[in-house]
C-alpha cells in the first residue's frame, strides 16, 4: 500500500517552486486528482515567471506566495496565509538549496573558506529547513498520514565523503540531516501521522547543478521530470517506521 493511499482532497506545499525541482513537483501535483490545494513559495517574481503562468491557468488549485526561506518572519506570514484557506497540509516538499551564487562557489580547498559565504551556506540550506518544521507544524496535527521532505544531497554524508571539498555545502546539508532527524523525533510526540524525511534527489539537469556536470555520465544526469517522478515513488513506498531517515532517490537508505 503506498504511504498516501486513501488520501484525497490533499493539500501540499512545494517550497522553492520557482525553478528547477521545486516548479516540477508542482507540475506534477497539478496532474494528479488527489491533491485539491497545492501552494508554492517563490523568492523572486523575476525568476518565476513559469510557476506565476501556472498559477493564472490554475488559479482554483494553485497559489503562490512570496518568501524568503531565510526571514522567519516571511515564513510566519505564508504559514498564516495557507491556515486561513485550508486546516492541514499531507506533503510538504523543501526544495530550496544553495551551491553557488554569483561569488559564492563550493571550496575546492581550505584557503577558500569565507566565514560570510559558509553563514549564507548554513542560513539557506539548513537553518530555513527547520524554521519550516517549527512554523508548519499546526497544519501537520491532524489524523491522516503526511509527509515533510526536505531535498538533501548526498554530498552531505559524512560517512559517505571521500573526495574533501565543498566545505560549505556538505556541512551545511549534514546540518540540515541532523536538524531534521532530531525534528522528526519531536514530530513523532506531536503529530505521529507526519514522517518527516531527508532525499537525495541525484544529479538533476538545473541550474543549480549545472556549471558541474562536465563529469557526470550521461546515464546519471537526470532530468527535472524524472527526478520528481523518482522522489514521487519513494514517498509513495514509505513506511511508517521511516520519519528521520536518509534516502536516496532510488529509495536506499544513505549512511549520515
Amino acid at each position: 500500500m503506498s504511504f498516501l493511499e486513501g488520501i484525497n482532497n490533499a493539500n501540499a506545499l512545494i517550497v522553492g517552486a520557482s525553478q528547477g525541482i521545486g516548479l516540477g513537483f508542482v507540475q506534477k501535483l497539478l496532474q494528479d486528482d488527489r491533491f485539491t490545494k497545492v501552494y508554492a513559495t517563490y523568492r523572486l517574481p523575476e525568476s518565476a515567471s513559469e510557476l506565476l503562468t501556472l498559477e493564472s491557468q490554475h488559479s482554483d488549485r494553485l497559489t503562490c506566495l512570496s518568501m524568503d526561506i531565510t526571514e522567519e518572519p516571511q515564513i510566519v506570514e505564508v504559514v498564516q496565509q495557507i491556515s486561513v484557506a485550508v486546516n492541514k497540509l499531507h506533503l510538504v516538499v523543501n526544495c530550496v538549496g544553495l551551491l553557488h551564487d554569483g561569488a559564492l562557489q563550493p571550496e575546492k580547498s581550505l584557503r577558500r573558506i569565507n566565514p560570510e559565504y559558509l553563514m549564507r551556506y548554513f542560513q539557506v540550506n539548513s537553518i530555513g529547513a527547520i524554521l519550516l518544521t517549527k512554523h508548519l507544524l499546526p497544519l501537520f496535527r491532524h489524523h491522516e498520514r503526511s509527509v515533510f521532505l526536505s531535498i538533501s544531497a548526498k554530498v552531505g554524508s559524512i560517512g559517505d565523503n571521500q573526495l574533501g571539498g565543498w566545505y560549505g555545502y556538505r556541512a551545511s546539508k549534514a546540518a540540515l540531516n541532523m536538524l531534521m532527524r532530531t525534528a522528526a523525533i519531536e514530530y513523532r510526540r506531536t503529530s505521529p501521522k507526519t514522517l518527516v524525511v531527508m532525499l537525495h534527489p541525484g544529479t538533476t539537469d538545473t541550474r543549480l547543478s549545472r556549471p558541474f556536470q562536465v563529469n557526470v555520465p550521461e546515464e546519471k544526469l537526470f532530468s527535472v521530470e524524472r527526478t520528481v517522478n523518482q522522489l514521487l515513488a519513494v514517498i509513495e513506498q514509505l513506511q511508517d517506521g521511516d520519519s528521520g531517515q536518509f534516502f536516496s532517490w532510488d529509495g536506499s537508505r544513505l549512511p549520515w
